[in-house]
């Protein structure tokens, strides 16, 4: 099951993005791939690469519990994933893809630990909507995201567009900062290495989850 869940999520990916360019104004979707461009070609928010130690964090959970990467680095590898939030229907589409490989994620002795700037009201109602069973941090102010070197802010010309679309990302995100992390998967061993990266400006491109899965056998 899961590997057909894998040569799909790419192509789910290019979907919504296919419906967007049916269904939303030339400019916008100009005006969201000039974004992802100046992102990348900027260089920054590049994330940290393989090989590094992964700074540890202790957030808050959906329910207001403490998860701190050390304790659940300690039970095993960690798959720790980044993404900008429940109003991003690329980033729903991946979390739901990680909720559909979680049973061979723990039967490695992995945990799952997935990072974003939403409250923990969101991160709750996002939970709750889509049946995740793994935790879901809030990052206020994106702290966590800025000691991976994932935090960016988002193009003054892009918050009108993201709050006609209903993106208030103030109210999402509890603050008026704009900022967000990049896309980001990281492998973490149990001696709080990262393993694997996968860091990508563009937030329509996500490392496959059964990609995932397989370097965690491999280790």
């Amino acid at each position: 099951m899961a590997t057909t869940h894998h040569s799909s999520l790419q192509k789910e990916l290019e979907a919504v993005w296919k419906h967007g360019m049916e269904v939303l104004p030339e400019e916008v979707i100009g005006a969201f791939e000039q974004s992802i461009s100046q992102l990348r070609d900027s260089g920054s928010a590049k994330g940290l690469s393989v090989g590094a130690a992964a700074p540890d964090f202790t957030l808050s959970n959906q329910t207001g519990s403490n998860v701190s990467l050390s304790a659940e680095s300690a039970k095993g590898p960690v798959i720790l994933t980044f993404y900008r939030g429940s109003w991003c229907p690329f980033c729903n589409l991946e979390l739901k893809a990680y909720q559909h490989i979680l049973a061979g994620i723990q039967e490695v002795g992995a945990q799952l630990l997935a990072v974003s700037p939403l409250t923990p009201d969101h991160s709750l109602t996002l939970r709750e909507k889509h049946k995740l069973e793994f935790h879901v941090l809030s990052d206020s102010d994106n702290q966590v995201a800025e000691r991976y070197q994932l935090k960016f802010s988002l193009p003054e010309e892009l918050r009108e567009i993201y709050r006609s679309l209903g993106f208030a990302l103030e109210e999402y995100n509890g603050d008026d900062s704009w900022e967000l992390p990049v896309p980001a998967t990281y492998i973490i061993d149990k001696n709080g290495i990262i393993r694997f990266a996968s860091v990508n400006p563009d937030y329509r491109t996500r490392a496959e989850p059964d990609e995932v899965l397989r370097f965690l056998h491999s280790l």
